[in-house]
């Protein structure tokens, strides 16, 4: 019964955020996830430093990748869920066929990789608040940890390939993902 409100929970904020009637900024769970993707196209990309802050208080250093429109290719997401008595669960959101299609993507990770990055208008080292060429989580701008003067990058797009994600907290203005399947799996399942 607990797993099955949590993952109830968790649907209904996605379709929330999906359909633009969650804002983007909330207190994060501060428990981990992954997101893999074989591919992620993107028009208007943006980077830069934030702090995330737990229900309890505490800060979470992240760095936040934003995409005015991605395409994401081969998309899995997944989280680890200790359930009492049942012990250690995965649930894993895929997609199928065509690829995943997001508009205002932010995620909010700790760790990212990719084994190649292609992008066009690259701009390293631009002042967080003067960041044009993809967006900034207007949720992140109101925020006290936000610094328009630190460090960003910006692009008029990138392409991104293998990309392996550990995040905290994912928000979009509106995703689409065509053939979703969620699944609860006993033991670790994470994304490959």
């Amino acid at each position: 019964m607990v797993l099955l409100s949590g993952v109830a929970a968790c649907a209904t904020v996605a379709v929330a955020m999906a359909q633009g009637v969650l804002a983007a900024s909330f207190f994060i769970s501060g428990q981990k996830f992954q997101i893999t993707a074989d591919s992620l196209t993107a028009r208007g990309f943006s980077l830069y430093g934030m702090v995330d802050v737990t229900r309890k208080g505490e800060p979470v250093p992240v760095v936040v990748t934003g995409f005015r429109h991605a395409s994401l290719s081969g998309l899995c997401q997944s989280v680890l869920v200790d359930v009492p008595v049942l012990g250690t669960q995965t649930l894993r959101l895929t997609g199928s066929g065509r690829p995943a299609e997001a508009s205002d993507l932010f995620i909010d990770a700790t760790t990212q990789t990719a084994k190649g990055g292609d992008f066009s208008g690259l701009d390293i080292g631009v002042a967080q608040g003067a960041i044009t060429k993809g967006p900034v989580d207007p949720g992140d701008k109101a925020s006290r940890f936000f610094d328009p003067d630190g460090v960003g990058q910006q692009a008029a797009s990138a392409t991104l390939t293998d990309v392996r994600v550990s995040a905290v907290a994912l928000s979009a203005g509106t995703i689409s993902v065509p053939g979703l399947r969620l699944q609860l799996e006993k033991g670790n399942h994470e994304c490959p």
